[in-house]
């Protein structure tokens, strides 16, 4: 824990003179998804709020937002801890996965589509796996998916999907086999982008369809031997 608020006490800095509980939400946000406070962990508010400066009253309110975005949980007399999804959290997550990205490739207008922030997802996410990162390589196919949506140029929809993807980093977070979760999707996220490129948004909507499928079967089955039904590590 010391590690991970010495870390927290850096973004102090990022909060400035108008200190609100939106941008320390932002910043837990951020760094419960990059794994600095796994599931399960319990969150001190007398260690965070020193750490970041802000008071009691803020954080608790940052808490709260977080909770409603079921990134934390409140359990009676006990604290604020990152959640640990069940199976049914982690199905759930990909209904709407498939709902919204497909919808949004659905959606695109005439080509060229603007797929640059894609293709650097995509080689990002090779490098990693040259390098045998396989954390680095389920960040990067976040951002692929992050830099999908963002192609519905919708401020809302971005911010329905942070939560969302957020929410899908809990799960990997607990996954110990990540080579097995996250290489199969390298050469998909190219073949989507691909589609893309060739302006042939139809294809990339059955690739992508295709997709999600194969990867909710694939994550519930790692995430079912490592949390069980009960969603407990």
């Amino acid at each position: 824990m010391a590690e991970q608020l010495a870390g927290l006490a850096d973004d102090r800095a990022l909060l400035g003179r108008t200190s609100t509980a939106e941008r320390v939400s932002d910043i837990l946000r951020s760094r419960v998804a990059d794994g600095y406070f796994p599931p399960g962990t319990r969150l001190s508010e007398d260690s965070i709020g020193g750490a970041l400066g802000v008071s009691r009253n803020t954080l608790r309110e940052a808490f709260r937002l977080l909770t409603h975005e079921r990134l934390l949980v409140h359990e009676l007399n006990r604290g604020v801890f990152v959640r640990v999804l069940t199976v049914e959290d982690v199905e759930d997550i990909y209904r709407t996965r498939s709902l919204v990205e497909c919808a949004v490739v659905r959606g695109l207008g005439e080509p060229p589509y603007p797929v640059r922030g894609m293709a650097d997802a995509v080689a990002e996410g090779e490098t990693a796996a040259a390098e045998d990162d396989w954390k680095t390589v389920g960040t990067a196919n976040i951002h692929f998916h992050q830099e999908l949506v963002a192609l519905a140029r919708s401020e809302r929809t971005a911010e329905l999907m942070r939560s969302v993807f957020a929410e899908l980093r809990l799960a990997f977070h607990l996954v110990d086999e990540p080579r097995r979760l996250h290489e199969p999707y390298l050469s998909r996220n190219r073949q989507i982008l691909r589609a893309l490129q060739a302006g042939d948004r139809r294809a990339a909507e059955t690739l992508l369809e295709t997709y999600l499928a194969d990867s909710l079967e694939r994550v519930v089955e790692v995430y079912r031997r490592r949390v069980g039904e009960e969603g407990a590590p």
